[in-house]
């Protein structure tokens, strides 16, 4: 019954946004504004306008960030259309982000062009990803392996810290929030002559709360620390040298399923990463980058003595020429994996990918043509070539249709092939994806509707011990290994909007899909069928108030189906205002109706939380 009502108060208000958005259509619009066409990386890795894109992009700019008063940022991209995420408890538990209902790991994240992974657990760390660095997020869902490689089943998320530009711009700010959370964080940016920098320092603590009351009665709090830095040079109107620097490291408690009870678990995680890079102008049609990059994952846990390193190197020649509505692509690359892990063999702990990718893009007259093609060395799995290939049409000046269509693949985790619990002989998962989309847009009125299948083959999942695993110690109660046994189909639509009705806009989108394992024919763990988000925001005598509500339908915590995780709704409000002269203070208040609700079975969530943040800038 609770179910039920959740489930049609979300229809009734994602509805409700659907029918504002068709009669609004009626009225007359205001006056269009002039601004400079918005640019994304993340779709083809070079620059294009927003208008011409032929994948789903999303971004997310400083002002969203720092207004949504996440702690996390896997709590900002839950925000967005096609995203879930899954937390055991609060910041520091295991995080999962479905992008499409796709499993974590056939996500790729980049932080300012490097590469982020564990080869232990398989995908980013989410939650030692410091969110208070973050300038820009760019979301492309969909598969995008013809463009970057192994990963890219679900889909790309780019993350950009801050780059100084202008005079300098020095910052302070002090945020306080229940739970005892703190945030203290400073910086400058800016630019000199033919320099520029930026520099961010962030301290973040919370005693928490209690996450699993069956296992202890200790609150689970954490502590974060990071630093971003950034720099880069004009050599010349041609030549330019980019230095960016991100060390980032988390101190969390968390409760067990497993071990003794009362026990003081947590974990240590470092993220670093550090990249080198030089971008010619050889004419006005041709460009060339090259850079050098590298990031390393580390977690460790304590009491129970468990350490995962996994350090990733990449170098990449990338060249470009457009002309004339044409844009020609041919990048050479490569990256390095290692693995070190605790329970991992000293044996093969390695493997690297060599790669060419050939891209085409073409815009004009209405049309938008992208066309993308890419050939995988792998040092254990040897070639896979992957492609892509997309097209755009705009109807009139307002409406715009297109599909894409693109394979991909991941190559299994080192510790997945070389652990305990491993096997040598595992497959790359696979995956075939089709999209279809139509989009309006007109003034301050936007909708878009995105269709999408994306069938995976040789699904790597943690099988019990049939007889055919390794020998594994005879008394671990696990006594399983990983195997190809599965093939999944993520298929779903994906509605967003957005109005301005009066001095309000108001967004949303609903996702309605079918992430399912294709052999047994369960829902896949953790994802639901529907999920959406309403948002509306306004200016009250000098304050900036909103409101938004976040929802989801019923999941399952097991690929069983067994146990069930019930549909929930959060309700968030906030207020931000220039108090005084390069003063600004945010108060939000999340999950106001104190609403109870679990992201895994028998991890609590966090209850109705008090944020402010006072913030000076110039």
């Amino acid at each position: 019954m609770k179910l039920a009502f959740l489930s049609a108060r979300l229809a009734v208000l994602l509805g409700s946004l659907a029918c504002v958005l068709s009669t609004s259509a009626q009225t007359a619009a205001p006056a269009p504004v002039a601004t400079l066409p918005e640019v994304v990386v993340t779709a083809t890795r070079v620059l294009q306008p927003l208008t011409d894109l032929v994948a789903d992009v999303t971004i997310v700019d400083r002002g969203q960030i720092q207004r949504s008063g996440a702690a996390g940022l896997g709590d900002v991209l839950a925000r967005l259309p096609g995203i879930e995420m899954a937390r055991n408890g609060g910041l520091g538990g295991i995080t999962s982000v479905f992008l499409r209902g796709a499993e974590t790991r056939f996500t790729a994240v980049f932080i300012d062009g490097v590469r982020v992974d564990s080869q232990g657990t398989g995908g980013a760390s989410w939650d030692v990803i410091p969110l208070s660095q973050v300038d820009r997020i760019e979301v492309l869902r969909g598969p995008a392996g013809a463009v970057y490689g192994s990963d890219a089943i679900g889909g790309v998320i780019q993350i950009f810290t801050r780059k100084g530009e202008g005079p300098p711009s020095p910052y302070v700010g002090l945020s306080l929030g229940t739970y005892g959370t703190t945030k203290a964080e400073a910086g400058v940016s800016g630019s000199q002559g033919s320099w520029d920098y930026s520099l961010g320092l962030v301290r973040q603590e919370s005693k928490g709360f209690n996450v699993m009351q069956s296992r202890n009665s200790d609150d689970d709090g954490y502590t974060s620390e990071s630093l971003a830095a950034r720099v880069g040079l004009e050599l010349n109107a041609a030549h330019r040298l980019d230095l960016s620097v991100l060390s980032s490291q988390l101190n969390a408690q968390y409760d067990s399923q497993f071990g003794a009870i009362n026990v003081d678990d947590r974990t240590l995680k470092k993220l670093q990463t550090s990249a080198l890079s030089w971008r010619a102008q050889w004419s006005a049609d041709y460009s060339s980058t090259v850079s050098v990059n590298r990031s390393q994952d580390r977690y460790e846990t304590l009491p129970s003595p468990d350490l995962t390193v996994t350090n990733m190197t990449g170098y990449l020649f990338q060249n470009e020429y457009r002309r004339q509505g044409h844009v020609l692509t041919w990048t050479l690359e490569r990256r390095d994996n290692e693995l070190s892990n605790s329970e991992t063999t000293p044996r093969d702990s390695s493997h690297f990918q060599n790669a060419l990718a050939l891209g085409y893009g073409l815009s004009g007259s209405g049309h938008s043509v992208q066309l993308n093609l890419r050939h995988d060395i792998d040092s254990v799995f040897g070639p896979q070539t992957t492609g892509a290939l997309g097209y755009g049409y705009a109807l009139t000046p307002n409406w715009r249709v297109k599909a894409a269509a693109g394979t991909a693949f991941r190559a299994p985790t080192l510790y997945q092939r070389f652990s305990p619990y491993g096997a040598a002989d595992l497959l790359p998962e696979t995956g075939r994806n089709l999209d279809l989309g139509l989009n309006y847009a007109e003034g301050p009125r936007a909708f878009g509707l995105t269709v999408y299948q994306n069938n995976v083959s040789n699904l790597i999942q943690y099988e019990g011990n049939t007889g055919t695993c390794p020998a594994n110690d005879p008394l671990d109660p696990f006594g399983g290994c990983y195997a190809n046994t599965a093939k999944a189909r993520y298929q779903g639509m994906t509605l967003t909007g957005r109005y301005l009705i009066g001095n309000v806009t108001v967004s949303g989108s609903l996702d309605v899909q079918d992430p399912r394992d294709s052999v047994t024919g369960k829902l896949l763990a953790r994802r639901a069928q529907q999920h959406g988000k309403l948002a509306a925001e306004t200016r009250v005598r000098g304050w900036a108030v909103g409101a938004e509500l976040q929802a989801s339908g019923l999941r399952y915590n097991n690929a069983g189906n067994t146990t069930e995780l019930p549909g929930y709704a959060l309700l968030g409000l906030r207020a931000e205002s220039q108090v005084a002269k390069n003063w600004a203070l945010l108060v939000r208040l999340d999950n106001a109706t104190d609403a109870k609700y679990e992201l895994a079975q028998g991890y609590a969530s966090a209850g109705r939380s008090l944020y402010a943040g006072l913030t000076w800038a110039r």
